[in-house]
This record gives structure tokens, C-alpha cells and sequence, in this order.
């Protein structure tokens, strides 16, 4: 047989072998990029550690098939339009935050890329979505304002210290769901026969003259309303309810890490393994205008029996076995 029909042949059959594997072959795997608008960069790391965890259990590895792009007010809150039209031109699949500011931000630079709120307070009240069940637009994700949630606050505040009359509450006018909380407040102040004292502190620059208000005013104890930018100072919150001998109550963790009395909010780490499961869910085709936003199901008692020392107060029995968490 003549040596180029041999070649002819062999290759033929090579073809052959060789084309079906080449059929089956998988595809490529495919990369998303998500981007992140936060507040402060140092504040919100555990935030985001937690949410990267919950999407490695979904199947996404930052750096292999999920690429995480993020930026950072630090602070300055009016810079968050500029960031968020960043992101969107990056051309992310979804976008993520915990800040009410920064997802209006967010909600103003696109009207196209899903974006998936992880904690907002009142999505509803703020314009976010039209309403909880059924969100329309782009935007979904979970709430971390519980109807009842600054009530039951109040309420442990109160047993505290019974003899407490008059309760400061801080609280930040500028935030968009600042009212909604301090509605709660006076719904709960009513009940319990206490009278509110509210402090206004739009940045940090006040806190000090705001805690003169509340010596002034004689207040017994003091409610800090959920605010971003209370979180990002929560430390020093810590310290000047510390120095004017105020039993304080936050709304996450970490205040009471850093010598603040009692925190009682939303399981931080629950939101954002939730949020990770939509996030999940539109990547694989899902509309956030079919995603209902959720509201929070777990919930944090923390108490610091140090600083309930510090401060001469015995804390009732009844609030050491609700608590999750006694601080030593």
C-alpha cells in the first residue's frame, strides 16, 4: 500500500479517536466577580470573612472561580456615589453591602446589576425595594431591623436597672432608618413607663457633647440606635458610656467586645451565610426581584459581667440564661 494512503488512513483514524473526546470535554469553569462597597475597610473584615466562608461551602473559592472586587469610604460616607459608579463599571455579576447609604448609592448607579443588601435595617422605609415579599427591581437581600428588635432592647435595658426613669438613646438622624427605630423605641418606652431622652450624633465629632446631654438630662441608661457609623466607633461609644457610668445597650457583638454593657441584634454570621445563599441563587439565573428579602431569625444576647462589675450593677439571673455569650 502506497505510503501516503497509509498516512491518509492513520490519521483518519486518529481523527476519529480522538473527535469524541474533544466533543466531551467539559467547559470552562466560569469566573464571578462580585463587588463589595463597605464602609471601612477594617470594620467590616469579619463581615466579609464570614460571607467568603458561606460561599466556599456553596462551592465558590475566592482567587479560582470568584473574584472579589471592594471599595472602601473609610469614613467619609459622601464619597460612596463615586465607589459605587466604580463597581458598576467594572462590570461585576452582583453587588454586596451592609450599609443603608451605600446600597442607595448602589440602587442610583444601576438599575441592571443585582444587588444583594447583607443587613440594611429598613430597605422598605429607606426606597431600597417596594416592599419585603416582593422586592421588584434589582435589589434584594436580608433586613437586620426585627419589628420587635429595639423593643426587647428597651426591655432588657430596663430590668437592668428598674429604678432607671429617664433612658437616653443615641441616634443618628441622617440614617434613613432612624426613625423607624426610634418609633419602635417610643412604642416600647410607652409600655414600660419610662420616659426617652434622644441624643442626636450625626458623626463622630459629637459623641462627647452628646454624652454631656445625657449627664445633664440625669439619664439612668442608655440605648445606642443600630448605626453604621456607631459601629465603625463603637470602641470609643464603649469608652464614654464607660466614663459617665452608663449601662448601655448596643445591637452587635462587638460593642460589647470592646466594654460596652449588653448587645441583643441579629445573628451577624446568619445574614451573611443568607445573603451568600442569594447571591448563589442569582449567579445560577435567579431575578432579586423574585427573591423576597428576608428578615432576621437568629438572634445574639451578649452581657460583659466585667463591665456589670465596673459599673456596681447586678445583672438578674433570668437575663444570664437568655444570654448567648457572658463576657468574664
Amino acid at each position: 500500500m502506497p505510503r501516503t494512503i497509509v498516512g491518509l488512513l492513520v490519521g483518519l483514524a486518529l481523527s476519529i479517536l480522538v473527535a469524541p473526546l474533544a466533543a466531551e470535554a467539559p467547559p470552562p469553569t466560569p469566573v464571578y466577580r462580585l463587588g463589595y462597597l463597605l464602609g471601612t475597610t477594617r470594620e467590616h473584615e469579619a463581615f466579609l470573612e464570614t460571607f467568603l466562608e458561606a460561599m466556599r461551602a456553596l462551592g465558590y473559592v475566592e482567587g479560582q472561580n470568584l473574584l472579589l472586587e471592594y471599595r472602601a469610604a473609610e469614613g467619609h460616607y459622601e464619597r460612596f456615589p463615586t465607589l459605587a459608579a466604580e463597581l458598576v463599571q467594572l462590570k461585576v455579576d452582583v453587588l454586596l453591602t451592609v450599609l443603608t447609604p451605600a446600597a442607595l448609592a448602589l440602587q442610583q448607579a444601576t438599575t441592571t446589576i443585582p444587588i444583594v443588601m447583607m443587613g440594611v435595617a429598613d430597605p422598605v422605609g429607606s426606597g431600597l425595594v417596594a416592599s419585603l415579599a416582593q422586592p421588584g427591581g434589582n435589589i434584594t437581600g436580608v433586613t437586620s431591623l426585627a419589628p420587635d428588635l429595639v423593643g426587647k432592647q428597651l426591655e432588657f435595658l430596663t430590668e437592668v436597672r428598674p429604678t432607671a426613669s429617664q433612658v437616653a438613646v443615641l441616634w443618628n438622624p441622617a440614617n434613613p432608618a432612624a426613625g423607624l427605630q426610634m418609633r419602635e423605641a417610643t412604642v416600647a418606652a410607652q409600655r414600660l413607663g419610662v420616659q426617652l431622652h434622644r441624643v442626636e450624633a450625626r458623626s463622630p465629632e459629637a459623641f462627647d457633647d452628646a454624652f454631656t446631654a445625657m449627664t445633664r438630662a440625669h439619664a439612668g441608661v442608655l440605648l445606642v440606635m443600630a448605626d453604621s457609623m456607631f459601629f465603625a466607633h463603637h470602641r470609643r461609644l464603649a469608652e464614654l458610656a464607660a466614663m459617665t457610668r452608663l449601662p448601655t445597650m448596643y445591637n452587635l457583638r462587638p460593642f460589647v467586645e470592646a466594654g460596652g454593657l449588653m448587645a441583643y441584634g441579629p445573628s451577624t454570621p446568619d445574614l451573611r451565610r443568607r445573603a451568600a445563599v442569594l447571591v448563589d441563587k442569582i449567579l445560577k439565573g435567579a431575578q432579586p426581584a423574585d427573591l423576597p428579602v428576608e428578615q432576621p431569625r437568629r438572634f445574639e444576647f451578649v452581657i460583659n459581667l466585667k463591665t456589670a462589675q465596673a459599673l456596681g450593677i447586678t445583672i438578674p439571673p433570668h437575663l444570664l440564661v437568655l444570654a448567648d455569650e457572658v463576657i468574664q
